[in-house]
């Protein structure tokens, strides 16, 4: 192990708060170390550091920048053995409960009660010798196109995930952002056919977030939809920028975009109280966001790179809980739903799972 790896895997030993990451496309790893356990967070978006926030935004955490040592590191992807994870066992009971929650979300919008939602369910996968910086470098090195985290705070939790979906890059007034919806398991392009459903649920997506984007912006600019993968799971995206006006502000802009239909449905305010009225769990952190807030390290500029946190899971003692949701329409199959959220929890197992 080199001696960026060390310094974490010490740093983590003293129970101290840290988060390492490696952004899409991209090979450079980034890590902030805090000096003490602290617990600080985010009043009003003008705080600098690496922002992890829950779904619900009670909880948002910040390593803060001037309170922590910095170090980079250039990663060596590599080739990862993995597991066939076409024969993992099938829980019964939770396909059962999880496709009773999707008939009742698809009932719910055939009542009108709203046009989409996303329902979600968890999944305790047991370890055993588990190496977080192992699995760090597994992950980044299978799925490059994703935002690969490990973030740890001793009051809050140690969480990792890969996900695909950016929340908002924001530079002055400048902003990125993206719709991503519909899932599909593939082999290779030529393979993707979207149906109806899929691309229904991708076009609410896109027309929320451009909506809200217009109360804030000067401009928006909407590209065309096209396939983009994260490891084996396809979807359908859509580039969403422009300039934000002068007395728009940070807070005002994430609240607008978060949550996203992509991960709450649409209208936000009645699919999310479906949610969380007949999830039956606590999604904490799933479906949260995080990422650079006001960073400065990595530029001449100010600017935050904020993602959604998706295909992610929370490690606690010996085991895993995996988090996956599918995002339901009235055309939703309560067992192709199924389908799709066992496909999502494959991002993590094929690393958890990998052959010696």
């Amino acid at each position: 192990m080199n001696q960026f790896f060390s310094k974490i895997k010490s740093h983590k030993e003293q129970d101290l708060p840290f988060v390492l990451y490696n952004k899409p496309n991209s090979d450079a790893i980034i890590a902030l170390l805090q000096h003490n356990n602290t617990l600080h967070k985010v009043v009003d978006y003008k705080e600098k550091g690496f922002v992890f926030a829950s779904f619900d935004k009670k909880q948002i955490v910040l390593i803060p920048e001037n309170e922590s040592e910095i170090c980079t590191s250039t990663l060596e992807r590599k080739s990862v053995s993995l597991l066939d994870t076409g024969d993992l066992h099938i829980d019964v009971e939770a396909k059962k409960q999880f496709e009773t929650l999707v008939a009742s979300g698809v009932k719910a919008i055939e009542n009108d009660e709203f046009k989409k939602v996303v329902l979600s369910r968890s999944e305790i996968v047991s370890l055993n010798d588990f190496d977080f910086i192992e699995t760090f470098q597994n992950l980044a090195s299978l799925y490059p196109s994703t935002f690969v985290y490990c973030f740890f705070h001793p009051e809050v939790g140690f969480w990792m995930g890969a996900t695909p979906e950016q929340l908002l890059k924001a530079n002055g007034n400048i902003f990125e952002t993206t719709a991503l919806a519909g899932t599909q398991k593939a082999a290779s392009a030529s393979d993707v056919i979207w149906q109806q459903k899929e691309k229904d649920e991708q076009q609410y997506v896109t027309d929320f977030i451009v909506k809200r984007l217009q109360d804030v912006a000067s401009s928006v600019e909407v590209t065309e939809p096209y396939s983009t993968n994260a490891g084996s799971i396809w979807h359908i995206k859509t580039d969403i920028s422009g300039a934000l006006n002068t007395d728009s502000s940070l807070d005002e802009v994430i609240d607008l975009l978060h949550p996203t239909p992509a991960v709450c449905g649409y209208p936000k305010k009645k699919s999310r109280a479906f949610i969380l009225e007949n999830e039956n769990y606590d999604r904490t952190f799933y479906t949260g966001f995080l990422g650079e807030l006001n960073s400065s390290f990595a530029s001449d500029s100010i600017s935050s790179d904020l993602f959604v946190n998706l295909r992610s899971m929370q490690i606690r003692n010996a085991e895993a809980v995996l988090y996956m949701g599918c995002g339901i329409t009235k055309e939703s199959i309560p067992e192709n739903e199924w389908e799709e959220s066992v496909n999502k929890s494959m991002t993590m197992k094929r690393v958890l799972e990998k052959r010696e």
